[in-house]
Protein backbone atom coordinates (compact mmCIF):
# COMPACT_ATOMS: atom_id res chain seq x y z
CA UNK A 1 0.00 0.00 0.00
CA UNK A 2 2.76 2.28 1.32
CA UNK A 3 4.28 1.86 -2.32
CA UNK A 4 0.94 2.71 -4.09
CA UNK A 5 1.17 5.98 -2.00
CA UNK A 6 4.07 6.76 -2.84
CA UNK A 7 3.80 6.26 -7.14
CA UNK A 8 1.01 8.45 -6.72
CA UNK A 9 3.28 11.71 -5.55
CA UNK A 10 4.38 13.97 -7.82
CA UNK A 11 7.60 14.35 -9.13
CA UNK A 12 8.73 16.72 -6.80
CA UNK A 13 6.53 16.61 -3.54
CA UNK A 14 6.51 18.70 -0.02
CA UNK A 15 8.64 16.90 3.57
CA UNK A 16 4.68 17.00 5.05
CA UNK A 17 3.38 14.58 1.69
CA UNK A 18 6.59 12.49 1.80
CA UNK A 19 5.67 12.63 5.87
CA UNK A 20 1.88 11.59 5.59
CA UNK A 21 2.29 8.29 2.84
CA UNK A 22 5.54 7.34 4.53
CA UNK A 23 3.61 7.29 8.11
CA UNK A 24 6.24 9.20 9.86
CA UNK A 25 6.62 12.34 11.70
CA UNK A 26 7.49 15.78 9.23
CA UNK A 27 10.82 16.11 11.33
CA UNK A 28 12.32 12.16 10.95
CA UNK A 29 11.60 13.57 6.99
CA UNK A 30 13.58 16.25 7.58
CA UNK A 31 16.45 14.63 8.94
CA UNK A 32 16.05 11.45 6.29
CA UNK A 33 17.12 14.79 4.35
CA UNK A 34 19.77 16.11 6.44
CA UNK A 35 21.59 12.53 6.68
CA UNK A 36 21.43 12.60 2.41
CA UNK A 37 18.64 9.16 2.82
CA UNK A 38 16.25 11.45 0.28
CA UNK A 39 17.48 13.69 -2.83
CA UNK A 40 15.87 17.21 -2.36
CA UNK A 41 16.61 21.17 -2.86
CA UNK A 42 14.71 24.31 -1.45
CA UNK A 43 12.62 26.57 -4.28
CA UNK A 44 13.57 30.16 -4.12
CA UNK A 45 10.75 31.03 -1.78
CA UNK A 46 12.62 28.69 0.61
CA UNK A 47 10.33 25.31 0.39
CA UNK A 48 12.07 22.01 0.50
CA UNK A 49 10.68 19.83 -2.22
CA UNK A 50 12.03 16.10 -2.17
CA UNK A 51 12.27 13.97 -5.70
CA UNK A 52 9.62 11.32 -5.94
CA UNK A 53 11.99 9.07 -7.17
CA UNK A 54 14.42 8.89 -4.11
CA UNK A 55 11.90 8.48 -2.12
CA UNK A 56 10.85 5.09 -4.39
CA UNK A 57 14.46 4.15 -3.59
CA UNK A 58 14.82 4.69 0.05
CA UNK A 59 11.41 2.96 0.34
CA UNK A 60 13.28 -0.36 -2.13
CA UNK A 61 16.03 0.01 0.32
CA UNK A 62 14.14 -0.60 3.74
CA UNK A 63 11.82 -3.05 2.08
CA UNK A 64 14.68 -4.89 1.41
CA UNK A 65 16.68 -4.60 4.80
CA UNK A 66 13.22 -6.01 6.29
CA UNK A 67 13.23 -9.14 4.85
CA UNK A 68 16.37 -10.11 5.05
CA UNK A 69 16.80 -8.86 8.65
CA UNK A 70 14.97 -12.45 10.30
CA UNK A 71 18.23 -14.27 8.86
CA UNK A 72 20.90 -11.73 10.51
CA UNK A 73 19.41 -13.05 14.49
CA UNK A 74 21.19 -15.41 16.75
CA UNK A 75 18.57 -18.17 17.35
CA UNK A 76 17.57 -18.37 21.15
CA UNK A 77 19.14 -20.11 23.70
CA UNK A 78 17.84 -23.38 25.40
CA UNK A 79 18.07 -21.40 29.05
CA UNK A 80 15.40 -18.78 27.22
CA UNK A 81 17.44 -15.70 28.32
CA UNK A 82 15.94 -12.71 28.51
CA UNK A 83 16.08 -10.45 25.22
CA UNK A 84 16.19 -6.74 24.93
CA UNK A 85 15.61 -5.07 21.42
CA UNK A 86 17.56 -1.65 21.20
CA UNK A 87 15.91 0.87 17.63
CA UNK A 88 19.00 3.48 17.91
CA UNK A 89 20.44 4.82 14.71
CA UNK A 90 23.24 6.31 16.58
CA UNK A 91 26.37 4.42 16.69
CA UNK A 92 27.63 6.01 19.28
CA UNK A 93 24.49 5.64 22.03
CA UNK A 94 24.08 1.93 21.20
CA UNK A 95 27.62 1.39 22.14
CA UNK A 96 26.42 2.96 25.27
CA UNK A 97 23.73 0.94 25.83
CA UNK A 98 25.16 -2.06 24.82
CA UNK A 99 27.95 -1.19 27.53
CA UNK A 100 25.20 -0.83 29.98
CA UNK A 101 23.41 -3.85 29.64
CA UNK A 102 26.31 -5.83 29.54
CA UNK A 103 27.77 -5.16 33.15
CA UNK A 104 24.56 -4.40 34.65
CA UNK A 105 22.79 -7.08 33.16
CA UNK A 106 24.66 -10.00 31.68
CA UNK A 107 21.79 -12.27 31.78
CA UNK A 108 20.33 -10.45 28.87
CA UNK A 109 20.34 -11.25 25.41
CA UNK A 110 21.00 -7.74 23.34
CA UNK A 111 19.98 -7.06 19.81
CA UNK A 112 20.30 -4.17 17.76
CA UNK A 113 18.35 -2.45 14.67
CA UNK A 114 19.30 1.29 13.33
CA UNK A 115 16.27 1.46 11.40
CA UNK A 116 12.41 1.87 12.25
CA UNK A 117 11.26 -0.42 9.45
CA UNK A 118 14.33 -3.69 10.65
CA UNK A 119 13.20 -2.58 13.86
CA UNK A 120 9.55 -3.46 13.54
CA UNK A 121 10.78 -6.52 11.91
CA UNK A 122 13.02 -8.26 14.66
CA UNK A 123 10.56 -6.92 16.88
CA UNK A 124 7.66 -9.47 15.96
CA UNK A 125 10.84 -12.47 15.34
CA UNK A 126 12.46 -11.72 18.91
CA UNK A 127 9.37 -11.02 21.19
CA UNK A 128 11.69 -9.34 23.31
CA UNK A 129 11.05 -8.80 26.88
CA UNK A 130 12.17 -5.00 26.57
CA UNK A 131 12.32 -2.41 23.96
CA UNK A 132 14.47 0.58 24.31
CA UNK A 133 13.22 2.65 21.20
CA UNK A 134 14.51 6.09 20.05
CA UNK A 135 12.07 8.60 18.89
CA UNK A 136 13.61 10.10 16.08
CA UNK A 137 14.32 7.16 13.14
CA UNK A 138 14.76 6.67 9.87
CA UNK A 139 12.16 4.01 8.33
CA UNK A 140 9.97 4.30 11.35
CA UNK A 141 9.92 7.09 13.74
CA UNK A 142 10.16 5.76 17.32
CA UNK A 143 6.53 7.47 18.38
CA UNK A 144 4.84 5.91 15.42
CA UNK A 145 6.75 2.35 16.19
CA UNK A 146 5.64 2.38 19.77
CA UNK A 147 1.64 3.19 19.00
CA UNK A 148 2.31 0.43 16.36
CA UNK A 149 3.24 -2.13 19.07
CA UNK A 150 1.13 -1.04 22.29
CA UNK A 151 -2.31 -1.38 19.90
CA UNK A 152 -1.01 -4.94 19.01
CA UNK A 153 -1.97 -8.16 20.80
CA UNK A 154 1.20 -9.93 20.10
CA UNK A 155 3.15 -7.46 22.13
CA UNK A 156 0.87 -6.69 25.19
CA UNK A 157 3.80 -8.45 27.35
CA UNK A 158 6.76 -6.17 26.01
CA UNK A 159 7.81 -3.66 28.30
CA UNK A 160 9.04 0.03 26.69
CA UNK A 161 11.44 2.69 27.26
CA UNK A 162 11.85 5.51 25.33
CA UNK A 163 15.30 6.68 24.71
CA UNK A 164 15.45 10.19 23.57
CA UNK A 165 17.87 13.68 23.00
CA UNK A 166 14.68 15.42 22.90
CA UNK A 167 13.51 17.41 25.88
CA UNK A 168 10.46 17.33 27.18
CA UNK A 169 9.35 20.50 25.45
CA UNK A 170 10.92 18.88 22.13
CA UNK A 171 8.70 15.69 23.22
CA UNK A 172 5.39 17.55 23.31
CA UNK A 173 4.29 16.18 19.64
CA UNK A 174 5.02 12.51 20.36
CA UNK A 175 2.98 12.96 23.48
CA UNK A 176 0.02 10.23 21.72
CA UNK A 177 2.53 7.46 22.04
CA UNK A 178 4.57 8.32 24.75
CA UNK A 179 1.85 8.48 27.82
CA UNK A 180 2.84 6.11 30.71
CA UNK A 181 6.00 4.97 29.14
CA UNK A 182 9.18 5.79 31.18
CA UNK A 183 11.41 8.45 29.15
CA UNK A 184 15.06 8.49 29.51
CA UNK A 185 16.33 11.84 28.33
CA UNK A 186 20.22 11.01 26.63
CA UNK A 187 21.95 13.43 28.60
CA UNK A 188 20.97 11.61 31.58
CA UNK A 189 21.18 7.83 30.25
CA UNK A 190 23.85 6.38 32.52
CA UNK A 191 22.42 7.69 35.58
CA UNK A 192 18.77 6.80 34.35
CA UNK A 193 18.30 3.47 32.60
CA UNK A 194 20.10 0.99 34.68
CA UNK A 195 16.79 1.64 37.21
CA UNK A 196 14.40 1.79 34.23
CA UNK A 197 15.86 -1.63 32.95
CA UNK A 198 15.73 -3.49 36.33
CA UNK A 199 12.01 -2.75 36.97
CA UNK A 200 11.20 -3.44 33.35
CA UNK A 201 12.55 -6.73 33.33
CA UNK A 202 11.06 -7.69 36.98
CA UNK A 203 7.80 -6.91 35.65
CA UNK A 204 8.27 -8.82 32.33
Amino acid sequence: MTFALVNALAEECSTREVAKVLGLAVRSVQLMVDRGELQAWKTPGGHRRIARASVQQWLTQRSDLASTAPSTIPTQTPRERPKVLLIEDSVHFQHLVRMLLEHDFPQVDVHVAEDGIVGLAMAGLLQPQLLLVDILLPGIDGATLISRLRNHPQFQNTRLIVVTSLDEAQRAPYAFALCDLPVVHKPRLVQELPAHIQQALALA
